[in-house]
């Protein structure tokens, strides 16, 4: 099974950063996964949204194009870990696809990008810091990934 995630600008968070290279490495061994940091919009005020969504989903566009496409967002679906686990059982491995999980920057996803999913996922109801979002997907598809494979995973 292949697992792709991408988002826009490398996290400056050093915290961050290595928790999220940690969970990229234990997911390693159960998929093959790999995580693409595309160009950030970078000096852009917030005014400017729409050139922001617009110049970061130019650097997500082509990984769009084949896969099973999740974008996160605060109006997607919620699953529990559970609900994750068979998601990727059902269209990653069963199905051969690869898995993509878009996650957008500071101002989220640009609608077009948005257009292309085929699931939009929320990880909660809360909201999180993009780079803490990006975090908490890794440790969730790598508890995921746990569970499909049978693996004890502490709570």
């Amino acid at each position: 099974m292949k697992i792709l995630f991408v988002w826009p600008g490398k996290t400056r968070n050093a915290s961050q950063r290595a928790l999220q290279h940690e969970y990229l490495q234990k997911i390693k061994p159960l998929a093959q996964a790999s995580l693409i940091e595309t160009q950030e919009a970078r000096g852009l005020e917030e005014k400017w949204a729409e050139k922001i969504l617009e110049k970061e989903a130019r650097g997500l566009e082509k990984y769009t194009k084949d896969g099973y496409i999740i974008c996160l967002s605060d109006e997607g679906k919620e699953l529990n870990s559970k609900g994750l686990a068979d998601l990727i059982e059902s269209k990653g491995l069963n199905s051969g696809k690869q898995l993509v999980f878009l996650v957008g920057g500071f101002l989220g996803l640009a609608p077009r990008i948005m257009e292309k999913a085929d699931l939009k996922l929320s990880l909660s109801k809360m909201t999180f810091s993009h780079e803490l979002a990006r975090t908490v997907l890794l440790e969730q598809v790598y508890r995921a990934l746990s569970l499909i494979k049978g693996y004890a995973y502490p709570k």
